[in-house]
């Protein structure tokens, strides 16, 4: 098989010939030189143990996808060790060289990719280095970063090789012996450890010490934009695999007003939506109530259904899931009964994001509505809750949800005779009040 391309040149204007006038010609690009897989002109040949030749990205992908033997050959790979072709880059380049006049741009020299003992070196060098030379630890974070950003395999090289746990383990180091002297390393180091998780067991304790805690909570309160983001996205990795980490994150003054300020006025939407977790969390706490009161106070539930008028499918989850939480207490049931736009938010979300939106939204209205609450049954009621939930029944939905349902439908229809809209509801008379 063989490719071809197909370009245009423009002929000598000699012998009365147009200027206009173009040539159609084919070139033939030799059949080694194309990827057996993507069929294109290979830009990182590389060879397996089989002796078959393919583009570095495509045989990666290939493994990546699960296969263990090799695409030509159909052999299985006792090693996936992928080993540059030279010879066959060099004359690929040669080749390309040799028809730039045809428009063929020659293929630059591919970085070679890192190793997992190019990793594991890195990490040992700042172990051994960290506590002595932070300079040196800075620009050995530097180049890991650097590595990681020149492609998604160095990336996955660099997390999947223990980068994580050195650098957690560095951070709480120099964070122990001065957060101010070396705020330019733990910066660097917060901004890489935002992508290496997992940490392993090890790392995650050295990340989730009081001292460390502080540290990252101090980055989250300042004035740095990238800091605080990157700050956010490590405290969502740690408090999503332990709740010990919650507890401890509780116990730092002026937690919840930093992660207040990044949802009132947000950085970005990933780091919105990392905050937000990181409060549902909180406020899952063994010593919610009293968590559950700071953030009512300072102006969260107003703030919180403010995003989700116009929030993504993720954020309004997840700023359901916060509202679920905080109306299971009293004090977050009194602030969502105050705020005016409480129960047309829910009644709108009701089947409209997804299905764990409906289900937080059910879950959040039977709270608010329990205890015969004369005031927000009837508004619900009013707003066409009681028609959304039995279109939700019909389309069916979990057994929890709908148990709440049904529950929902047992109270409303307690008030449906002092509804005008709801006269045309008499045939569920047979929905009776719960007890």
């Amino acid at each position: 098989m063989s490719m071809i391309f197909l370009w245009r040149r423009r002929r000598a204007g000699h012998g009365g010939a147009r200027k206009d006038e173009c040539l159609d010609m084919e070139l033939s690009i030799p059949t080694h030189f194309h990827c057996p897989i993507s069929l294109d002109l290979m830009k990182d040949p590389v060879t397996l143990r089989t002796g078959i030749t393919y583009d570095r990205e495509s045989i990666e992908k290939w493994i990546d996808a699960g296969n263990k033997t090799c695409p030509v050959t159909n052999q299985v790979l006792r090693s996936f060790d992928q080993i540059p072709n030279h010879t066959i880059r060099k004359m690929i380049q040669d080749w390309c060289v040799e028809n730039k006049a045809y428009g063929i741009e020659r293929i630059p020299t591919p970085r070679i990719p890192i190793t997992p003992y190019d990793v594991l070196e890195i990490c040992s060098t700042i172990e051994a280095s960290r506590q002595h030379d932070a300079k040196k630890c800075l620009d050995l974070v530097r180049k890991m970063k650097n590595l990681a950003k020149e492609s998604e395999r160095n990336k996955r090289c660099v997390v999947q090789n223990g980068a994580g746990c050195a650098l957690a383990a560095c951070f709480e180091l120099f964070a122990s012996f001065s957060i101010e002297e070396y705020t330019d390393l733990l910066k660097e180091i917060l901004s890489a450890l935002a992508w290496t998780f997992p940490l392993g067991e090890k790392g995650k304790s050295k990340l989730g010490s009081a001292i460390s805690l502080r540290c990252i909570a101090l980055f989250l309160k300042g004035e740095d934009l990238s800091s605080r983001k990157h700050a956010i996205l490590v405290l969502k990795e740690l408090v999503s695999v332990d709740q010990s980490f919650v507890n401890s994150l509780m116990e730092i003054e002026g937690i919840v007003e930093a992660l207040f300020q990044i949802v009132k006025l947000p950085i970005c939407p990933t780091a919105t939506k990392a905050c937000l977790v990181v409060i549902y969390h909180m406020t899952l706490s063994e010593n919610s109530e009293m968590i559950t009161l700071k953030f009512v106070e300072i102006g969260l539930i107003p703030c919180i259904l403010e995003i989700l008028v116009d929030g993504d499918k993720s954020i309004c989850q997840k700023s359901l899931g916060i509202l679920d939480s905080i109306s299971s207490r009293d004090q977050g049931r009194e602030g969502l009964y105050k705020n005016a736009l409480t129960m047309p938010l829910l009644v709108k979300k009701i089947l409209r994001v997804s299905d764990t939106a409906t289900q937080f939204v059910v879950s959040i209205l039977r709270k608010l509505c329990m205890g015969e609450n004369e005031n927000a049954v009837v508004e619900v009621m009013q707003l066409g809750a009681f028609e959304k939930l039995l279109v939700l029944l019909q389309v069916g939905c979990g057994e929890r949800t709908k148990s709440k349902v049904t529950e929902l439908l047992k109270l409303m229809n307690l008030y449906k005779d002092e509804l005008e809209c709801f006269a045309s509801s008499a045939g569920f008379k047979f929905l009776k009040r719960s007890n």
